[in-house]
């Protein structure tokens, strides 16, 4: 082999996906939660290229797509290490799809991700999700019953079409969660604010009944601590619980030397995790999309020039039309996003910051 052929093979092999996860472990293992090895999670991302449909070059759909646009891919699996899922599987969907006519990789945040990301926050001790057929039985009254009662026959040879979808967790002082039930109109219009849900690439296509999942266990989401929120909430107990400790201190010191003794409030626990007493769940008002008056105060919009600034950004991946850029902010913010506008100030911030640092950084091998 001569040496220009050496070199090109060489070359070849630095940038192929694979190898490219291998270059970037070290970018993984920074934001990977603390509860997960780097070597273990960068084993199943590249393991995962290897799923799905091989082609006639050998290769799988998933390489051909990694490969195609690197940073796009490089982009989804960070997204993935960011929440702690793994790549591939039904906590993190790695997807082809088709831009511009060329295979790239769409990263989705599977049900069993949202799931994990529950668990993980540390207030539920279950998550009940359920998929409900023709030939099942299923009663549940809100008010009168404490849970669904699903009966399956096992011995069945169809259970029939799916009909409806439930999810409920169960907290760790035993009470149990908002219930959550949707039907087939309700599934039907979130599939239609999701873009893409038609291609033959899609979840939505391939793995319904986990879509209907999701889209159940998407909307329990909003009735229990989530990771991120319950950790926050925890640390601002322990230092809220730390300042009246000092607080206390200092009192019973004044009171020692003669002072007069104020009198200390109650100092309240840690919550364990709270049930929401909202409104009873309409599906057909309630949508993927926030409500605005979700929020305990007004969320600042995202300003024209972060709007502008994010779209150049996003040109520069090749996302050039609002289609393209909507479906990758639903990649990377989840189907409630439906207009590039629904994003607030504050996530437009970050994720503006970290697109710079990315287009910023020197493409690992030469690579896209």
């Amino acid at each position: 082999m001569t040496d220009n052929a050496l070199s090109t093979a060489v070359a070849t092999r630095d940038n192929s996906p694979r190898n490219m996860i291998a270059q970037y472990s070290n970018d993984f293992a920074t934001v990977l939660p603390s509860h997960i090895k780097p070597d273990t999670w960068v084993r199943l991302a590249q393991g995962a290229l290897k799923k799905g449909t091989r082609l006639q070059n050998g290769r799988t759909e998933l390489e051909v797509a990694a490969a195609n646009n690197p940073s796009v891919f490089m982009a989804a699996l960070l997204d993935a290490a960011r929440l702690g899922l793994e790549p591939g599987t039904a906590e993190y969907y790695l997807t082809p799809r088709k831009v511009k006519g060329k295979l790239e990789i769409l990263g989705i945040v599977g049900y069993q991700g949202i799931i994990e990301l529950i668990y993980r926050a540390g207030a539920v001790s279950s998550v009940v999700a359920e998929c409900v057929y023709d030939n099942d039985t299923f009663r549940y009254q809100p008010g009168r019953d404490e849970v669904p009662d699903h009966q399956i026959d096992w011995d069945i040879k169809d259970r029939g079409k799916l009909r409806l979808v439930y999810a409920y967790a169960r907290m760790r002082d035993g009470a149990v969660s908002k219930i959550v039930v949707l039907n087939k109109a309700d599934i039907a219009r979130i599939r239609k604010s999701s873009q893409g849900a038609d291609s033959e690439y899609s979840p939505w296509t391939n793995h319904e009944a986990s879509m209907w999942l999701k889209s159940a266990v998407r909307q329990l989401s909003k009735w229990v601590p989530t990771s991120a929120e319950y950790v926050r909430e925890q640390l601002r107990a322990v230092r809220d619980v730390q300042a009246e400790g000092n607080t206390a201190d200092r009192i019973q010191q004044d009171r020692t030397n003669g002072a007069v003794q104020v009198p200390i409030g109650d100092i309240d626990s840690i919550i364990d995790g709270d049930i929401i007493d909202a409104e009873p769940y309409d599906a057909a008002v309630e949508s993927p999309v926030e409500e605005a008056g979700d929020a305990p105060s007004e969320v600042e919009k995202i300003t024209d020039e972060q709007l502008k600034t994010m779209r150049k950004l996003l040109a520069n991946w090749k996302y050039g039309n609002a289609a393209e850029r909507l479906e990758y902010l639903q990649s990377q913010f989840g189907d409630e996003i439906q207009n590039e506008k629904d994003l607030d100030a504050a996530r437009a911030e970050e994720f503006i910051e970290w697109l710079q640092a990315e287009q910023a950084r020197p493409a690992a091998g030469g690579a896209e």
